[in-house]
């Protein structure tokens, strides 16, 4: 069993199917997921401003998706705070991810996707920066 983190935007895409969907849904049955506190503020934040584009039914169907994913993951705190992404906002993830010692990180993020394995063992961090896709192949 893995540990997983996923980022906000691939939670979101997976309201809509495809590879996120199928990547969240294989992440909560099959291994451990985890997330933080400022992880749920940021889905919330997205959901926010996702209601000025999406119809009333389809943000309650994300919020309600949002809801099954928060009481499934494992809630932990961050104690170090690691620096490695071009953007700043993007190594909130890589802490989670050394915090919870994590095996993947799955995100369709290109500033996080673009760091180097070599950086993040560096870093204490062991997990595979992986795409819904790429996640979907390593553990099938």
């Amino acid at each position: 069993m893995a540990k997983v983190v996923i980022d906000a935007n691939v939670i979101i895409s997976a309201a809509f199917g495809g590879k996120p969907l199928e990547a969240v849904v294989r992440s909560l049955e099959d291994h451990e997921v985890y997330l933080s506190d400022t992880i749920k503020q940021e889905l919330q934040g997205v959901i926010s401003e996702l209601s000025k584009k999406l119809s009333k039914e389809q943000i309650l169907f994300i919020q309600e998706k949002i809801q099954q994913l928060l009481s499934l993951a494992k809630r932990i705190s961050i104690s170090t705070h690691v620096f490695l992404s071009r953007d700043a906002k993007d190594d909130h993830y890589l802490s989670l991810c050394k915090e919870a010692k994590a095996d993947f990180l799955i995100t369709g993020d290109k500033d996080l996707l673009s760091v180097s394995q070599e950086n993040l063992i560096k870093n204490g961090i062991s997990c595979l920066i992986v795409s819904p896709q790429d996640f979907l192949e390593k553990v099938s």
